[in-house]
This record gives C-alpha cells, sequence and structure tokens, in this order.
C-alpha cells in the first residue's frame, strides 16, 4: 500500500514550506505550537497523497488552511475544492482562514478552532466508587 501521509518525495517541498511560512501562517503557528491550543499537538506542512497542507492536528483528524488572496482566483478555488474532497475521503476535516481574520481577530479564530475539537473521553465511573 502508498503511504499517504508524509510521503519521502514530498519531504523537500514540506522543509522548504515550513521554513518559509507565509506572515499569516507565523502569527497563527505561534498560537498552536507546543500544545498550546488546549493541549492538542499540531503539525506545520503535512502531505497526504498529493497535497500539503498548512496544519494538522492528529488527534482531531484536523486540517487549517490559511488563505491569501490567491486563494480567490476562480482556477484556485476549484482547485482548493478538488483538495479537500480529497481529504474529507480521508476521514480528515478541513477548516479555512483568511489572512486577514488571522491578524485581526487572532482569539475569535482560536475559538473556532477549539469549536471543531472532539469533546474529551471520559471513562465511566465504576459501579459504587461515587460513594465511597
Amino acid at each position: 500500500m502508498k503511504q499517504i501521509i508524509n510521503h519521502p518525495e514530498k519531504k523537500k517541498n514540506r522543509r522548504k514550506l515550513r521554513n518559509n511560512l507565509t506572515p499569516a501562517e507565523a502569527t497563527l503557528w505561534l498560537s498552536l505550537k507546543n500544545k498550546q491550543l488546549d493541549g492538542r499537538r499540531f503539525k506545520r506542512q503535512v502531505s497526504f497523497g498529493p497535497y500539503i497542507v498548512d496544519f494538522y492536528c492528529p488527534s482531531e483528524k484536523l486540517v487549517i488552511e490559511v488563505d491569501g488572496p490567491y486563494h480567490e482566483i476562480e482556477r484556485k478555488v476549484r482547485y482548493d475544492k478538488k483538495r479537500e474532497r480529497y481529504l474529507e475521503k480521508l476521514g480528515l476535516r478541513v477548516i479555512r482562514f483568511k489572512n486577514k481574520k488571522v491578524f485581526d481577530k487572532k482569539e475569535e479564530l482560536l475559538q473556532e478552532i477549539k469549536r471543531h475539537f472532539q469533546p474529551p473521553c471520559v471513562p465511566p465511573l465504576k459501579r459504587g466508587a461515587a460513594g465511597r
């Protein structure tokens, strides 16, 4: 079976993108790195098949994309939709934010990301444990 996540042939390109984040990506990364957002681990520039995503949270199967003006071009909009369908077929959830929101409403954006987190799995209490 062909490797889908972080295929070795994309490694050079992933590294190049990680070392050259856009200003909006760099700003958002400051809030996502080191498990700062509700203890969730995020990775930058992860590849899935032929595509490289901006940020990925493995525990949530959540992809975050930060879009600049280039993503408003009709050809790019079609490409992004095709890409999202591919990622969703892999069981991933994709959310997108415009650069402007990263800069102007970062706290609101972070709250929106948190709303996409699954509630924590709490093991059931053992019978009789509550009364001890």
